[in-house]
Order: C-alpha cells, then structure tokens, then sequence
C-alpha cells in the first residue's frame, strides 16, 4: 500500500527477506506497480491480461533456491524482488532475477535500485557468475543503467492472443 508524503529516503527503507506474511503486501505492490507504470508501455488490454498472473500464493517465499525480499518502508511494503538461484533454463552459472517491483508511489526514489543491490549480492554470495532477466519495455532503461545488456527480444503470453513484448537482459557479475 502506497503513502501520502513527499519522497521516502533510503535509508529509511529496509530491505528484508520476506515471510509468508508479506504476500498480501506483495501482490499489492505488483498489482499497482503494473497498473500505473505498466500501462507506460502497454495498452489497457495488456496491462488487465499482466495482472491476471498477480496472485499472492505465487511468489516462492521461503522455498529453496529462491530469495524473495521486501522493501519495508515503516512496517509497509513498498517494494519486492525475487531471485531464482538455479533456474532449470539456465546453466547452473546464472541465476534469474524474477522480479523487481516497487509500488508506484515510491517509484524513482531508489527503492528499485537497493531491492536489485540486494539480489545480484546475494547472486555473487552464492558463485553465480551471471544474471539474466526478461524486462518489460517500461523497466529496460533501469535495468540498462544498472548495467545490464539486452540480447533478445522476448515475448510473453499472458493470456490467450494477449502478449508483452519485452527484452531479455544480461549481466556479468563481479565478485565482491
């Protein structure tokens, strides 16, 4: 749930692992995230056919192999990522980052960057050597400045005749 107030600061956001708990919190933030800054890129029958997938029993919380966290802004989610360690698409070199959202309201604020900070560190905690993700058109720029790299164009049916056009993106990782 978003907040009235000027701008948020970082340091006033924690960025946390989430529980079973946050899942409501999630779904909240993914549904906004893609009804306000989705509709940026897509049409209002893309954008519906995108949040038909928003269900809070879909995000792996606590499942192995996944790290899912939140951006906890005084007790609110304001954000969330999602990290999958050993995607079966993928050599066991690369990790998949699944997910960054953050509730429109908070957009721009740095939020996004410091959930990303937290998932490729937990990606190079691990070995991971790469990162891969499929980008939808309003995000490729944020990925870009955070030194990711299209390579294919993607295109992901969320509905039957509905689709996202997007970009899938990689990114060495360094060692820490």
């Amino acid at each position: 749930m978003g907040h009235e107030h000027e701008s948020i600061g970082t340091d006033d956001v924690r960025i946390r692992e989430a529980t079973a708990t946050d899942a409501v919190g999630i779904e909240d933030v993914h549904a906004a995230s893609i009804r306000e800054l989705g509709s940026d890129a897509y049409d209002d029958r893309q954008v519906e056919a995108w949040l038909s997938h928003v269900h809070s029993e879909r995000y792996p919380v606590g499942e192995s192999g996944f790290r899912v966290v939140v951006a906890d802004y005084g007790g609110s989610i304001v954000g969330f990522g999602l990290l999958e360690f050993d995607p079966a698409d993928l050599d066991e070199s690369t990790a998949e980052i699944g997910a960054v959202y953050v509730h429109p309201d908070d957009a721009r604020e740095g939020v996004g960057s410091a959930i990303l900070g937290d998932l490729e560190s937990a990606a190079r905690d691990r070995g991971v050597e790469a990162l891969e993700l499929t980008a939808s058109r309003n995000a490729i720029a944020f990925y870009e400045r955070h030194g990711y790299e299209g390579h294919d164009a993607a295109s992901l049916e969320m509905q039957e005749g509905v689709t996202l056009e997007c970009q899938r993106m990689r990114k060495r990782s360094t060692p820490s």
